[in-house]
């Protein structure tokens, strides 16, 4: 007997992956938490029905939210990361050598657990020097922390539920208070085929309050369409400028793919134009 995941990834489209064991499910106070073993992927954490990490291809979204800003910021001491609770995008943060301390805002302490249990690759960041786990609410904690950050990354499920609030204008405006005079924003801001919504929800929003917006793009094989975007707000600085390559050296990430990423295709170009 086999047995398969599935995440609907639109009404008319699922992913699918066979599964050797399930290592978790539970309803936790927020959404409801799988980790699975999958043949092709390895352990895969699902949030909702909707794959959030895997084994096999975590590095690439992780060292794309993270290393782009990470890398055109010349001075990132300070970083926030808002979801993100398998600590993924925190190993990153606190690996780059300018960072001084690397600050994780997750407000289901289930997942951050989940990651302790099951994914030893991505939790291992939990006690890095200058880590710092706090459970809250990211949105109230950007709220009371206003000109602390260089950097803040918005490591967030796709707008539902509790996360809906994180791709809304208020909380980009609170995100340019919370960063200090030279600060960047980047989100993580869905698939370019399938949520041209979010894309514009985010962009735009973003646009509102950071004089320089850019989109980039990223190939991760277990998300929507395989193509995912980002979204950064800079308060300064270029975020298509390399200005850490001594930090470069990824496996996926690469100083030369940081500036190719934000080379959109057309209909990408057309989705910016049309929000705008």
């Amino acid at each position: 007997m086999e047995l398969w995941v599935t995440e609907y990834q639109t009404p008319a489209l699922g992913f699918s992956c066979k599964i050797s064991e399930t290592l978790r499910t539970e309803q936790t106070k927020f959404q409801h938490l799988s980790v699975v073993v999958t043949e092709q992927f390895g352990r895969m954490l699902l949030l909702d029905g909707m794959v959030q990490t895997t084994e096999k291809d975590e590095f690439v979204y992780h060292e794309m939210i993270s290393r782009v800003a990470l890398n055109s910021h010349p001075n990132p001491e300070q970083v926030l990361i808002i979801g993100g609770g398998d600590g993924g995008s925190l190993r990153e943060v606190v690996r780059h050598p300018a960072v001084k301390r690397g600050v994780l805002v997750e407000i289901d302490d289930r997942v951050v657990q989940a990651a302790r249990d099951f994914f030893p690759d991505l939790s291992c960041s939990f006690t890095e020097p200058g880590a710092e786990v706090v459970i809250a609410d990211g949105i109230q904690y950007v709220k009371d922390h206003k000109n602390t950050f260089d950097v803040i990354m918005v490591d967030s499920t796709e707008p539902v539920g509790p996360a809906v609030e994180l791709f809304s204008p208020g909380f980009y405006q609170n995100c340019f208070n919370a960063l200090k005079d030279d600060g960047m924003l980047v989100v993580q801001s869905e698939s370019p085929f399938f949520n041209e919504n979010v894309i514009k929800m985010a962009y735009g929003g973003i646009k509102k309050f950071f004089p320089i917006t850019k989109l980039y793009l990223a190939s991760v094989p277990t998300y929507p369409s395989g193509l995912w975007s980002f979204t950064v707000g800079s308060k300064t600085h270029d975020p298509e400028t390399v200005k850490f390559t001594e930090a470069s050296s990824g496996r996926y990430y690469t100083s030369d793919l940081h500036q190719a990423a934000f080379k959109l295709p057309g209909f990408v170009q057309n989705i910016l134009k049309n929000g705008e």
